[in-house]
């Protein structure tokens, strides 16, 4: 029980430390931690975990490390994983704040932070690889992932519709789509 609670708290912990720059910065290292180093989880549980902490309001490595804390270890692993993730950040942000406050007009402040932008960039782009790799070799598909990568590309970008949105409407379709498996299942067993 306390070792797991140890480890719930290591791995928030260190993608609490390390995720510079918020949420979106965070989210390959929480799933380094849970699936990779932990392996609390697969990456379809992860990436179901993930959607519905985007379509939720908030921090979204906070709403995962509360998530995935009280799953493993009851409401003291939500409170764990929850701290763990925020008190690097409020330390950081109180040590940090203070010393480029210090140093704002000084380039190699301005050049630190501009460095980071293309590393978080190729971590957002390695999960982003992993999951289209994983639903292309699911029941969906590689060319209805092309055609969902596509409609959500232009949904986001160019209709400007809140992701959210687009995740509240496709769980209500695999809802109504399981909902109606199960009444033709149920059906054939009838007619059996």
């Amino acid at each position: 029980m306390m070792k797991q609670q140890l480890h719930i708290f290591i791995a928030f912990f260190r993608s609490g430390i390390l995720g510079f720059g918020g949420g979106p910065s965070a989210i390959p290292l929480v799933h380094k931690e849970v699936v990779d180093t932990f392996k609390w989880m697969d990456s379809d549980e992860f990436g179901d975990i993930l959607a519905l902490a985007n379509a939720l309001p908030g921090p979204i490595n906070t709403k995962m490390a509360g998530y995935i804390g009280y799953r493993l270890g009851g409401i003291f692993g939500m409170v764990n994983a929850i701290l763990a993730s925020i008190v690097p950040s409020i330390i950081m942000i109180i040590v940090l704040l203070t010393a480029l406050n210090a140093y704002k007009d000084q380039p190699w402040v301005h050049g630190m932070s501009m460095a980071v932008v293309p590393v978080v960039m190729v971590m957002l782009g390695s999960l982003t690889w992993d999951f289209v790799k994983k639903s292309t070799g699911s029941k969906l598909g590689l060319k209805w992932s092309i055609v969902f990568i596509i409609v959500s590309l232009i949904v986001l970008e160019f209709l400007h519709i809140h992701p959210a949105i687009i995740i509240v409407i496709l769980l209500i379709a695999a809802l109504w789509k399981k909902d109606s498996m199960t009444k033709e299942k149920k059906k054939e067993a009838e007619g059996a």
